[in-house]
């Protein structure tokens, strides 16, 4: 689908990361780590970006979580940090195939912006009447509220610095039962560690669903 989409809310969620809720579109559908790109026109050019969905369902709205590096991040980064609601944007997708699709149990890794589409994917599956379970790395937590209700509601969660070892906590986390799938959501350090970790657990990165950012 091509079309455009109005920014309804805009929520800061972490240290330099923010969550834009978009009213969505007549016939929009997708699911949790699907993804989307945005855009926008600044000073007559055209500029894009794709991100991940950080909501666990669309209904009358969709979310996405936008991680902004103050010293990297381009001209589109600092249009989105700056949104407010009102704000129209060119919606192209969903893309991907790296999503849930009703497993029945899922254990995703994330890194930095992945948070969004590991809480989606969580409340999904627990919404699903499934079992979820994240293990987080990043040295700023981000949608901690959401984390938060997902430990109440049942879910381990494993939170670790930037510099830990994703092993140990993946090994807990990691059943073999059937119908587990992992689930991966970062940048290529996270994927790269998240894949050793899971064959270390004994799992098959291999099937697990992978999205890299990058």
């Amino acid at each position: 689908m091509d079309t455009t989409a109005t920014v309804s809310a805009v929520e800061t969620v972490g240290r330099d990361t923010y969550a834009l809720s978009f009213d969505a579109p007549d016939g929009f559908d997708a699911e949790p780590g699907q993804f989307v790109k945005l855009g926008t026109e600044i000073d007559g050019e055209s500029e894009a970006r794709f991100y991940t969905l950080s909501s666990p369902t669309v209904g009358d709205s969709f979310e996405v979580t936008v991680g902004i590096d103050p010293e990297e991040g381009g001209e589109f980064s600092t249009f989105l940090a700056a949104a407010e609601a009102g704000a129209e944007m060119t919606l192209s997708g969903p893309f991907g195939d790296q999503h849930y699709d009703g497993e029945a149990r899922a254990v995703v890794i994330a890194g930095g912006p992945g948070v969004g589409p590991a809480v989606a994917i969580a409340e999904r599956a627990l919404d699903d009447d499934a079992e979820a379970a994240v293990v987080y790395r990043d040295n700023d937590v981000s949608h901690a509220d959401r984390l938060d209700r997902l430990v109440e509601r049942g879910v381990a969660v494993h939170l670790l610095d930037a510099d830990e070892e994703l092993a140990d906590a993946v090994a807990e986390t990691l059943t073999g039962d059937d119908g587990e799938t992992a689930f991966v959501y970062g940048f290529a350090d996270l994927v790269a560690d998240a894949q050793s970790a899971i064959e270390a657990a004994g799992g098959d990165a291999d099937a697990a669903k992978v999205e890299n950012f990058g």
